[in-house]
């Protein structure tokens, strides 16, 4: 029998999980808020740890949507339980019925201006990852201009309990090292800073990543968290930190400086769940029914999760959980049809 799922979010996630859940046999009604498809994932130029075009991934997700109902800059409005079936009210005016909801909302950008000692939105020679990643993109922004001293400040947002996200955001250092890698390609002769509390290069081909890194590209890393930025009168960025290794605090004259700004819960999570009754962490992020085994069930019947919406994920982490999301909602209508 076929079943309507509505599937929030239509980044990475929500895109597979989409092509999954009618290959089952059954109506995925994917509802984006942007006006393209893909999520963070459309701003996004290379990925780690081999330099992969996102493009390519895009379009070979978008590329099989035939039989998937899509609506791009849609919201939605409200989500209420009638018996069996969930009924939801788009921005657009339209009203659908689903048996189960899938939810892809995936994360929500650290906003790097609570980092008041970086100087973000003070200075204009101090962007974000994002920033960054609009510029390979495009190629333009005007406060990149041939810069001769780069740093990269790792851990902007997390592992902060000041800044309320306690967890790792677990793909910063690698898209840090990542995008170190390309400015050096870009501008050969710029010397370029990491500043670091730990690397966490924990997957395939990440410690080559940073092993090639300090071997090809020179990139020069200084494990110890940045205390303060100012701006000379030249207009200069004044960096200072302290270098925990060698015990003795630095200071050094930059052109630009990215800060890494981390994962952060969908800001749309709470209302959310105030419609569903699913529930949310301390953290804000949503809670699956265990850490284990039952990562893409929620604790309110017909409801899924899969992707960031859960905590910060890599890319290949999150593709691989909106399989299994799309697996259980099938396996959820055949318990039900028994």
């Amino acid at each position: 029998m076929k079943r309507n799922v509505l599937i929030i979010g239509a980044g990475p996630a929500g895109m597979e999980a989409a092509r999954r859940i009618r290959d089952y046999g059954h109506t995925p009604i994917l509802i984006e808020k942007e006006s393209r498809l893909g999520g963070h994932l459309a701003k996004w130029h290379k990925l780690f740890p081999e330099g992969e075009s996102t493009e390519e991934l895009l379009t070979s997700l978008t590329s099989d949507m035939e039989g998937i109902n899509c609506f791009t800059d849609t919201n939605i409005v409200s989500i209420n339980k009638l018996k069996d079936l969930y009924v939801a009210i788009f921005s657009n005016g339209i009203s659908v019925q689903a048996d189960a909801i899938l939810f892809a909302t995936g994360f929500s950008m650290f906003p790097a201006e609570k980092k008041e000692e970086y100087g973000f939105g003070i200075y204009n020679h101090v962007i974000t990852n994002a920033d960054l990643e609009h510029f390979f993109n495009t190629g333009k922004d005007p406060r990149i201009n041939d810069p001769k001293v780069i740093g990269f400040v790792h851990c902007v947002g997390s592992r902060d309990e000041k800044a309320g996200n306690r967890q790792c955001s677990k793909v910063c250092c690698a898209t840090a090292i990542k995008q170190a890698c390309e400015m050096k390609e870009l501008y050969p002769d710029a010397t370029v800073y990491c500043f670091y509390m730990d690397l966490r290069m924990f997957g395939r081909k990440y410690e080559d990543l940073y092993l090639n890194a300090q071997r090809k590209y020179g990139i020069l890393f200084v494990r110890g968290r940045v205390s303060e930025v100012s701006e000379n009168i030249d207009g200069r960025l004044v960096v200072k930190a302290e270098d925990t290794l060698v015990g003795k605090p630095i200071r050094i004259t930059m052109d630009l400086l990215v800060l890494m700004a981390g994962m952060s819960p969908c800001v749309e999570n709470p209302k959310i769940a105030s419609m569903t009754g699913v529930h949310v962490g301390e953290d804000g992020f949503f809670m699956p029914r265990d850490m284990l085994l039952r990562t893409t069930e929620s604790h309110s019947k017909g409801i899924f999760f899969a992707g960031a919406t859960t905590g910060p994920k890599t890319i290949p982490e999150t593709l691989n959980e909106a399989r299994a999301a799309a697996m259980a909602i099938d396996n959820y209508f055949k318990q039900k049809a028994q």
